[in-house]
């Protein structure tokens, strides 16, 4: 509206000091306050009386309309992956007792299957590579004790308890990825 900077408003405040005299400029400047109060008030009326009209009239839903064909002109890329994205939603809607619900259940058990064996020859590997650890390890004890008279260790049980929990491991993860699928097919 105004375009004043500090130094015209500087200059406004020198001549009005001059002008008005320091005794009455602070009454000066609260009644320049409260009119200014009393036009954005007057303001904000006349603004709240248009959008009252335009609701009772119906312009709102036209000028909703408006922007959505102004969006679609200015930006037809952004509206054709509004419309795709909107058939692509009507399209995950499918029933369980067609063809493609009964194909995306199929397809679900086989994801399961994939990863319970996928889990499973994990804890296999993991069994497999802790029973050559402590074969190694058993072999460079008994390669110690042959070189060096020492105390002799017992027998550790050591494997049977890391295979137990190998075992563990894998039934632990089996468990989790056959749930995954389920909370991915509750999600779609």
């Amino acid at each position: 509206m105004f375009d004043l900077g500090w130094t015209e408003l500087l200059v406004i405040g020198v001549v009005a000091l001059i002008v008005v005299g320091p005794k009455d400029l602070p009454v000066l400047f609260r009644r320049v306050g409260q009119f200014v109060g009393k036009a954005k008030g007057m303001a904000r009326e006349f603004s709240q009386a248009m959008n009252d009209a335009a609701d009772e009239s119906g312009m709102r839903e036209m000028s909703s309309s408006l922007n959505k064909s102004l969006k679609t002109a200015s930006n037809p890329l952004g509206s054709a992956m509004d419309e795709v994205k909107d058939a692509t939603r009507s399209l995950t809607n499918f029933d369980p007792e067609s063809e493609t619900g009964k194909l995306a259940a199929q397809k679900a058990e086989d994801v399961k299957k994939i990863q319970a064996s996928t889990a499973r020859a994990a804890a296999e590997r993991k069994q497999r590579e802790a029973a050559e650890a402590m074969a190694e390890a058993e072999a460079a004890e008994a390669k110690l004790s042959d070189t060096a008279p020492a105390k002799e260790a017992p027998a550790r049980p050591v494997i049977e308890k890391d295979a137990g929990q190998a075992q563990a491991a894998s039934d632990d993860a089996a468990a989790k990825t056959s749930t995954a699928p389920k909370a991915a097919a509750k999600k779609e």
